[in-house]
């Protein structure tokens, strides 16, 4: 079912990230939300979790599920959502495979 990506040596890949977040932006600063606090949260959540991991077996979030694209992109909302201020909300994961292949997820309907 799987070709290539099924062997006994697993297979990796090298994913692109993109978040994005909606809300109003503060009067004061113009600004939704600090990027740089932003990318603490995605690094301390996502991708210190998932950097040179083995999806199926290293990583808390990912265990029981297949390890498709898909997946792994709700799982990393799950993982970035309860840390975000209540004023910022998630409104879309984009997870690229490769340059032409993505999942986007823009949460639960």
């Amino acid at each position: 079912m799987f070709g290539k990506c099924a062997n006994d040596n697993w297979h990796g890949h090298n994913y692109d990230l993109y978040v994005t977040v909606k809300g109003e932006p503060d009067a004061e600063t113009g600004f939704l939300f600090d990027v740089k606090k932003l990318s603490v949260i995605i690094k301390e959540c996502v991708i210190e979790k998932l950097d040179h991991k083995n999806l199926n077996l290293d990583v808390d979030f990912m265990k029981g599920k297949m390890c498709s694209s898909e997946n792994l992109a709700v799982g990393i909302w799950e993982q970035l959502e309860s840390h975000l201020p209540s004023n910022v909300q998630l409104h879309s994961i984009k997870l690229y495979e490769t340059p032409r292949i993505y999942v986007e997820y823009f949460g639960k309907t």
